[in-house]
C-alpha cells in the first residue's frame, strides 16, 4: 500500500515538474520571439550619428553659457 503512495507522489511530482518545466520553455520562446519582433519594428538607432548630434550640442550649450556668463559681469 505504501509504495502505490510513493509512486503517486513521484507521478505528481513529476506532472508538476514537467508542467513548470514547460511553461518556462514557452515563456523564453515568446520572450525571444517579442525582442526579435521589437527590434525588427524598432532598430537601435547609429550611434555614430548619436556622437555628432551630442557633440554639435554640446558646442551650442558651451556657447549659450559663455554668452549668458559674460552677459552677467557685464551688467
Amino acid at each position: 500500500m505504501e509504495t502505490n503512495l510513493i509512486l503517486e507522489g513521484f507521478k505528481f511530482m513529476g506532472l508538476g515538474m514537467g508542467t513548470v518545466f514547460a511553461f518556462l520553455i514557452i515563456m523564453i520562446i515568446a520572450m525571444n520571439l517579442m525582442s526579435i519582433i521589437i527590434h525588427k519594428f524598432f532598430p537601435e538607432p547609429n550611434l555614430s550619428d548619436t556622437v555628432t548630434d551630442t557633440k554639435k550640442d554640446n558646442k551650442k550649450i558651451i556657447a549659450a553659457i559663455t554668452a549668458a556668463v559674460s552677459h552677467h559681469r557685464e551688467g
